[in-house]
């Protein structure tokens, strides 16, 4: 596992493991071990215990001769293999070359200069940090607002083709000029394109074809990653974004996904094994420069603990498909995977392929940092059902749902779960209770099983919910995936997420989660795309509650066009516990969606209440597509 330190849920991002981890700052990295290389014996001062980390992402570093620190109580620790030594040894230390392990090191030079070796060169990490055009806020380099960053599958084929949909929210946090700096990596990972784009100055669509770009640098047919860097950020250091995958010529595909979630983990899971007749794909793609050692990626059946290694190398940035039952023949669905990934890549993305067929859909991380929550089982009254997921039910005379829960955290021995099914107007139709579920089980319930025939036939949703009459603890890391068939075509969509605390007005540790701010989250900002006229746009929008609190929504939505005007605006009232199928080309009409063009949106807005919403496409002969969506 690589010895970097990336995200806590407690303190949020590292922006030193993003800063090193660049991919500019890998070109300029390279170049900095050259040039110590060439001055002489190197030696380390790191006074922010820096070095592991750099070490880990750019294992190629010259041999090093001494390791000193500014801190008292780091002396005689090891670090990177080395004894921390006090910086007054430093004079001694017969250094050719310094490498001081800090961005903005200037005044931190100044001041140990005459602590130096006679002759010995110094350098900085500031050798690695980005041009300032490329930073919101070039005064400090670690700034987390410089670091807007993400990686998406991209690929453009004969037979397939992939688009990133998404909007400039950050100018709705008072941002200026906003742009993207981007670079497509192919297969091998090597550098197929690096381009800017500028957005929108209002909350305008952002659209970036994989077609488009192969036509623009003339590229052969590819499969890689693109890494999007937004400069000029305000509000939000992450770049949020929906991905459609669309099948070109005969090819019936049509698939969404959401943003690759930029932090690296040791594992995710939610990975589903391959059904009868079914190739699921894992794709691996390093989000390094350093390669991923043969062995360093397994899988395992959730809760055998016997894991498989994937027995190839993956090259610096490069993109590989692991096929699944290559690794666990004889795994097949409802089983699901555990993906053990050593912090090598960020949410990784599968493919299922069936019937000519395929969708793309994403893993979440698994989480090493919780324990059982003895309190969930006894929540104070005010906060009713406590945590719960919404789950999507498309209109049942033509869709099919399927809900399987996953663990998400490696302490997550026991789901003792139940599904509270929920009609439009927020009345409950169903309860079913699936038990205390093991860490290993091989459970996903099928609606049709559960609701008579003709119940939420317009469609619903379910919300799935800790129930502990048969016993069971819970940690409040609640997941599950959610799969929709088309009764006719077979097509299908998969999308997963995790449970939180929904409108109430008092809060439990930080839930109801809230998009800026502390809790309680009870407002709504979401983004839904337009889409085309062969391939309409919707929404499933839910009202979920945990307690009690306003009877109806008061839900506005907003159409915008291209550079972020509002061109209308509609007006819903969602009954608590209900939900709206939202179809924006017959609640607009398709005069003003030619007006909003084909960079608008519609902007999900409520200020009395916290709405979760699943989006997606719907095409000819049954193709669909189907995720969460995402608020800002």
């Amino acid at each position: 596992m690589l010895d970097i330190r990336t995200f806590d849920a407690r303190q949020g991002g590292n922006v030193l493991y993003k800063a090193l981890s660049h991919p500019l700052a890998a070109e300029a990295i390279a170049a900095l071990y050259g040039r110590l290389a060439e001055a002489g014996p190197v030696v380390v001062v790191d006074p922010e215990d820096v070095i592991e980390a750099l070490l880990a992402l750019y294992p190629d570093a010259p041999a090093l001769h001494g390791l000193y620190v500014q801190d008292a109580m780091a002396i005689g620790q090891t670090r990177a293999g080395l004894v921390a030594r006090s910086l007054t040894e430093l004079p001694a230390s017969g250094a050719g070359s310094v490498l001081v392990a800090a961005f903005d090191a200037q005044r931190l030079v100044d001041r140990i200069r005459h602590l130096v070796p006679a002759g010995a060169a110094v350098f900085t990490l500031d050798a690695a940090r980005l041009p300032a055009g490329l930073l919101t806020n070039p005064r400090r380099t670690l700034d987390r607002l410089n670091f807007a960053t993400n990686f998406c599958f991209f690929r453009d084929t004969d037979s397939l083709s992939t688009r990133l949909v998404t909007a400039n929210y950050w100018a709705g946090y008072g941002a200026g000029p906003v742009r993207l700096w981007l670079r497509l990596f192919g297969a091998g990972g090597e550098v197929l394109a690096t381009w800017e784009e500028k957005l929108p100055q209002g909350e305008g669509g952002v659209v970036i074809d994989s077609s488009e770009v192969r036509t623009r640098f003339g590229l052969p047919a590819f499969t890689g990653q693109l890494f999007v860097h937004a400069i000029g950020v305000a509000g939000h250091d992450v770049v949020k974004y929906a991905l459609d995958t669309f099948g070109c010529g005969d090819d019936p595909s049509l698939s969404c996904t959401h943003d690759a979630n930029a932090w690296p983990s040791d594992r995710y899971a939610g990975l589903p094994a391959p059904a009868p007749g079914e190739l699921v794909v894992l794709w691996v793609q390093n989000s390094h420069a350093a390669p991923i050692p043969p062995g360093a990626i397994q899988l395992d059946r959730m809760g055998a603990e016997r894991p498989v290694a994937f027995s190839h190398a993956v090259p610096g940035f490069a993109t590989v498909a692991l096929d699944v039952a290559e690794l666990l023949p004889g795994v097949v669905w409802p089983a699901q995977i555990e993906v053990r990934a050593g912090r090598h890549v960020v949410r990784p993305r599968y493919e299922v392929v069936r019937d000519g067929r395929t969708r793309i859909a994403h893993v979440n991380v698994e989480r090493a940092d919780l324990a059982p929550d003895p309190h969930i089982p006894s929540l104070p009254a005010p906060l009713g059902r406590g945590y719960l997921l919404p789950l999507p039910v498309l209109p049942r005379a033509r869709f099919r749902t399927l809900i399987q829960p996953t663990p998400m955290a490696t302490t997550q021995d026991t789901l003792p779960l139940r599904l509270d099914v929920f009609d439009p107007q927020g009345v409950r139709v169903a309860q079913h209770a699936l038990g205390c579920l093991t860490r290993d089980h091989a459970v996903a319930v099928d609606l049709d099983d559960v609701l008579p025939a003709g119940v939420l036939a317009e469609g619903g949703h379910a919300d799935l919910v800790y129930d502990f009459r048969a016993g069971g603890s819970a940690d409040g890391w609640l997941h599950a995936l959610v799969r929709a068939e088309h009764r006719e075509s077979g097509h299908a969509a998969d999308s997963s997420f995790g449970a939180h605390i929904f409108n109430v007005p008092v809060t439990y540790r930080d839930e109801p989660q809230s998009y800026a701010g502390p809790p309680p989250g009870l407002s709504t900002r979401l983004f839904l795309k337009l889409g085309e006229a062969e391939r309409r746009s919707f929404a499933l929008l839910i009202y979920p509650a945990s307690g009690d609190w306003h009877a109806r929504s008061d839900t506005a939505l907003v159409l915008h066009d291209g550079a972020g005007r509002p061109v209308a605006e509609r007006r819903l009232a969602i009954a608590l516990s209900g939900s709206a199928l939202v179809q924006p080309h017959l609640l607009f009409g398709e005069a003003l969606l030619e007006q909003a063009g084909p960079r608008g949106h519609v902007l999900v807005r409520d200020t009395t209440c916290r709405l979760f919403g699943y989006h997606g496409l719907m095409g000819e002969g049954g193709r669909f597509s189907l995720d969460h969506m995402f608020g800002f």
